[in-house]
């Protein structure tokens, strides 16, 4: 089973509405910008970071025009010096791949060992869009809906600034 289609049948389970459209592989969030004109909702970069020793994993999500200051966040959620994760991490803790990073990942950490970050002001979108661990197609769900999934999947989540 692909990954795209593990990504609805857990959304059809737990109930939840979504919208999907494919479109042309993207890779970043300028190219995102072109498929996602007509596409409802707030759009999210997803950031895969490790601390500096590699013990903690996080998936960072926020509005897809902010930026993230590292230290800053680092500071917020007491990790240490914050970096990028490497490809064979994330495949590791999420089974995607670079470009196809999104909170859908968290199906596959059955560990539960990624912590999640979401900046705060999310909570303010009614709608918001991920890519179904493929980066050829967005889904949108409701913001509601997405704290539902990620409740189902039982990772640590903490809210910040960024």
């Amino acid at each position: 089973m692909g990954n795209q289609q593990k990504v609805f049948e857990v959304l059809e389970q737990l109930g939840i509405d979504y919208n999907c459209k494919e479109h042309p592989p993207v890779f970043t969030v300028e190219e995102a910008e072109e498929v996602w004109k007509d596409i409802r909702g707030t759009h999210c970069k997803n950031l895969f970071l490790r601390d500096q020793k590699g013990k903690r994993h996080f998936l960072v999500v926020l509005e897809h025009l902010k930026q993230a200051n590292l230290q800053d966040l680092s500071d917020q959620i007491g990790a240490g010096k914050l970096s990028f994760a490497s490809e064979k991490r994330l495949s590791k803790y999420l089974g995607l791949e670079t470009g196809a990073v999104s909170p859908f990942g968290l199906i596959n950490d059955r560990q539960k060992e990624v912590e999640v970050i979401l900046d705060k002001d999310l909570k303010k979108a009614e709608f918001v869009n991920f890519h179904p661990n493929v980066n050829t197609a967005t889904v949108t769900i409701t913001f509601k809906d997405f704290e539902r999934f990620l409740d189902w999947c039982g990772n640590a989540v903490e809210y910040v600034s960024i």
